[in-house]
């Protein structure tokens, strides 16, 4: 009987009917403040980033060549069965914590926890390996600009000679924490003048670049066969998702129902036009070989003269990739909150701020987190601790969407994902294939990270969940 109950407790569910009311009566909430635009303008924020400034040069030169192209289109496909589910969801489920809250609803509350539990380390990470690519084009400008700043403040320790912490990257995270202390609508006002600005630099890069384009660089397209092209979908897959964390945001809607759904399609449709012009561009400009795999725009644009544009770009870099850094810090506090609110950590954490009403507490505590993975981990040992929690979430949202329409599929959804069951499966078919890229010291991470959460789940969270006594 104590099995029996115990399965019943882990197994238990979010009533999707009753989530509304029951967080207005019993716990702190969140301001609805946040438009279509502003919504999709951080769903193209925590996309456009790493992906065009970064993945896209680095994945040409070593891995696909100019079939860079297939990469991003592959991996956009995977992106696109898992975003239409999770525009379902975010139509039917209108609150904080996106795949957690999903989870928790729809498959059970240790599913839920593992997820919000993986994603609280997955986001953290991510705003850390952005902060130190920002800091690589932040001393790629100081070189040109022909200053010399002290080479402790240059880099994590065992990056170069004097290295002792990334100290730009290390402020950048504090920075995005104080904005997003400022109150969700004025940190979706910088947002949105930033990410105006970013696509802005995006479309004179595709603008000048195009000019510049000699189609002999195409050849050969597929240098390194299809299995290249493949493995760089894998690769570049980090750069094609960021709607996961902007649904996190879904209970600060003013109309979440309607809204949320078409900025995660407008957010990733948007993105993936501007991502297969650029990499045309950056392919078409400079032979892949010689394409500089960390600063690939700037050092293509320096290869045709265009040197002033270079360092354009460079602060065009710096400017874009913040918004990533944005999103998903905001993800993490948002999924923390959640978790926090329904007992599954403690509740001090979901305490939000008198007049601002944002969690200001899990907001510095994942702030000044990142902070430490930036300043002293290097960018390989940081970008270990992403991408597959973020591909589990995929599988467990594009689950759940399916379950969910079996189990009650007359519950009002604003929005349907289409060929039920056949998208979502292709999301997670394509999620569970990329899982399997990931380098071992991944998996190990993951095994220590699920094994703690483990121990947290039973001894804390089992029996203070909001659930336990219903």
């Amino acid at each position: 009987m104590a099995r029996l109950r115990m399965g019943e407790g882990i197994l238990r569910r979010k009533p999707i009917e009753h989530i509304e009311e029951t967080e207005v009566a019993e716990g702190p909430r969140l301001d609805r403040s946040l438009g279509l635009w502003q919504l999709t303008a951080i769903g193209v924020g925590g996309i456009i980033g790493a992906g065009i400034f970064t993945l896209a040069g680095a994945v040409a030169n070593g891995t696909a060549g100019p079939a860079v192209l297939v990469s991003f289109l592959i991996a956009g496909v995977a992106s696109a069965a898992a975003a239409l589910s999770y525009a379902e969801f975010a139509g039917l489920i209108p609150k904080a914590g996106s795949a957690y809250t999903y989870g928790y609803a729809v498959l059970g509350e240790l599913v839920g926890w593992f997820i919000g539990w993986d994603l609280l380390l997955e986001y953290t990470a991510i705003v850390a390996v952005v902060a130190i690519g920002i800091s690589g084009y932040f001393n790629f400008l100081i070189g040109q600009l022909g200053a010399d700043l002290p080479s402790w403040m240059l880099g994590a320790p065992g990056t170069g000679d004097g290295h002792r912490v990334d100290l730009f990257a290390a402020v950048l995270c504090l920075f995005i924490a104080y904005l997003l202390t400022l109150g969700i609508k004025s940190a979706a006002r910088f947002e949105m003048v930033v990410v105006v600005l970013k696509v802005l630099v995006v479309l004179l890069v595709i603008g000048v670049g195009v000019f510049h384009i000699d189609t002999a660089n195409y050849n050969p397209f597929f240098p390194y066969g299809l299995g290249g092209a493949f493995t760089g979908a894998a690769t570049v897959f980090f750069a094609v998702f960021g709607y996961d964390a902007m649904s996190t945001a879904a209970e600060e809607s003013r109309d979440a129902q309607r809204h949320m759904p078409k900025a995660i399609i407008y957010s990733l449709a948007i993105s993936m036009v501007l991502y297969v012009a650029a990499c045309l561009v950056l392919t078409g400009m400079q032979k892949y070989t010689e394409i500089d795999p960390e600063s690939g725009f700037s050092t293509a644009f320096e290869s045709v003269g265009l040197d002033a544009l270079a360092n354009v770009i460079a602060v065009g870099a710096i400017i874009g990739i913040l918004t990533v850094m944005f999103t998903f810090l905001l993800g993490v506090t948002r999924v923390w909150f959640s978790m926090s609110r329904d007992g599954l950590l403690p509740r001090w954490f979901a305490k939000t701020h008198p007049t601002r009403h944002v969690p200001t507490r899990v907001t510095w505590i994942a702030g000044f987190a990142s902070a430490a993975i930036a300043g002293f981990l290097p960018i390989g040992e940081a970008a270990e601790l992403t991408n597959i929690g973020i591909l589990l979430a995929f599988v467990v949202v594009c689950v759940a969407v399916i379950v969910l329409r079996y189990r009650q599929p007359d519950l009002p959804r604003t929005f349907r994902t289409p060929l039920m069951p056949f998208v979502p499966a292709v999301g997670v078919v394509f999620s569970l294939w990329l899982i399997t890229f990931l380098q071992w010291q991944t998996w190990a991470r993951f095994a220590v990270w699920f094994a703690l959460g483990l121990v947290i789940y039973f001894a804390y969270s089992y029996r203070r969940s909001k659930l336990a006594g219903r």
